[in-house]
């Protein structure tokens, strides 16, 4: 009997020890299953924002190169097209109301931007992104928004997210990453409520989100780098 008792109790402690390393290799797999998910999302986030990205300045430098006088009827002072100070002769943000019919509510959205000079005798400009022009954009499931700015500090994408992922952060750094000094920055804005980023104090990144910043123009006395105070 004892020799079959320690047998016994001898096949069980093999049997403990299989069901340990089992569980170890799951875990393992697991984690290493995990890691190569957040990696591939974070390359098909930066994969397809810097796509985006590409997509909107090629546009707006197609706009600016093919009517490079702008709006011939636009106000000679900056200052006095729709009370704002603007880059020319790049698009005016959509709720500027030198535009005809500017759509409040819609302050910086990049889908509503209109090509000035298009045409070039009236301020009922033509959208950038629509049927007419052929161009289109494509939705961004984990962006929160997306914005074209033009004013005193230059013109500017700004995109945002919202960090529920861990790898959305992460992201955003990578393609920064892939830009020059002082062409792109990120703000984080969810440790301590919204981060002005313009030298007016009226765009935000909002709090909560993880902002993208990338410059077409940049006005280098004006401009406010709240993460990279060397620049511009």
């Amino acid at each position: 009997m004892g020799r079959k008792n320690k047998q016994k109790g001898s096949a069980l402690i093999y049997i403990l020890i299989a069901i340990a390393l089992l569980a170890a290799l799951t875990a393992t797999f697991m984690d290493s299953s995990s890691q190569q998910t957040t990696s591939q999302n974070t390359f098909n986030l930066v994969t397809d924002l810097n796509s985006q990205i590409n997509f909107v300045r090629s546009a707006i430098q197609e706009c600016v190169l093919t009517y490079p006088a702008g709006d011939s009827t636009m106000p000679a002072d900056p200052a006095l097209v729709g009370g704002e100070a603007v880059t020319r002769p790049y698009p005016l943000q959509p709720e500027n109301t030198y535009l005809l019919n500017p759509e409040s509510g819609t302050t910086g959205v990049v889908d509503a931007i209109r090509c000035p000079g298009n045409p070039g005798d009236s301020n009922d400009h033509a959208k950038i992104f629509s049927g007419s022009s052929g161009k289109f954009l494509a939705p961004t499931p984990k962006l929160t928004w997306r914005k074209y700015i033009n004013d005193a500090d230059g013109v500017y994408l700004l995109f945002g997210v919202w960090t529920s992922d861990a790898y959305l952060k992460t992201a955003l750094e990578k393609l920064n990453d892939q830009f020059a000094p002082c062409e792109a920055d990120v703000i984080d804005a969810t440790t301590g409520g919204d981060v002005s980023i313009s030298s007016t104090g009226d765009v935000l990144c909002e709090d909560g989100n993880i902002c993208l910043r990338v410059w077409l123009v940049t006005n280098p006395t004006t401009a406010v780098f709240p993460t990279e105070p060397s620049c511009p």
